[in-house]
């Protein structure tokens, strides 16, 4: 019985513990928005670079999925910044700060290998390297995040997989392959966030 009453109470503490450590300042509207931005960009894809092999066609794809990219932080960490004007506390203030030094590494290996894919003309791995760049930051992220957004970083994981050791590399530029990837799993981290705000 007293081993039954241990584990109850060390299954609460980790609960306390889940819910300081979880941060409440990613925004459903921002994560469900650039994952509509991502297939509003396959659509700008399709009409201009639908299976990018030309110079042109690869540089039109970079501009493409760049601008996407920077829509996407914009929505999302404006929704941050918000928040922590909404919440001047200490508390909040330590959590936007984990939670920054959290995913900055992934975001930052992700440029880097950006740059070196592009400088090396291996344009067909970029795809894969931004998933598992992006599963990383996802992974990093876990406690902050609703638990079930680990599903979403598996998936990730596996596109990234996919797209960078299997024949899939031959249409990883396809206009659908953004969307697929980062469309759904944005849309669906979304309804995550917003089920978890509504919990509370």
């Amino acid at each position: 019985m007293e081993v039954q009453q241990a584990l109850s109470d060390l299954a609460e503490v980790r609960g306390r513990l889940a819910a300081l450590q979880r941060f409440h300042g990613y925004s459903a509207v921002a994560a469900g928005a650039s994952g509509v931005g991502a297939f509003v960009a396959g659509y700008l894809q399709l009409q201009t670079a639908a299976m990018p092999r030309s110079a042109g066609d690869q540089h039109a794809y970079i501009v493409i999925w760049l601008t996407c990219l920077a829509a996407a932080l914009a929505l999302n960490y404006g929704a941050v910044v918000a928040w922590v004007f909404r919440n001047r506390g200490p508390r909040a203030q330590s959590q936007f700060r984990s939670a920054a030094l959290t995913i900055a590494p992934s975001i930052v290996l992700g440029g880097a290998l950006s740059v070196a894919l592009v400088d090396h003309a291996a344009y067909t791995l970029l795809p894969g390297t931004w998933f598992a760049c992006y599963g990383i930051g996802l992974f990093a992220s876990r406690d902050m995040l609703p638990r079930r957004t680990m599903r979403v970083t598996l998936a990730f994981a596996a596109l990234a997989l996919l797209f960078l050791l299997t024949p899939l590399e031959a249409v990883a530029l396809a206009w659908w392959v953004m969307p697929l990837g980062f469309g759904c799993g944005q849309i669906g981290i979304g309804y995550l966030l917003w089920r978890d705000e509504a919990r509370r």
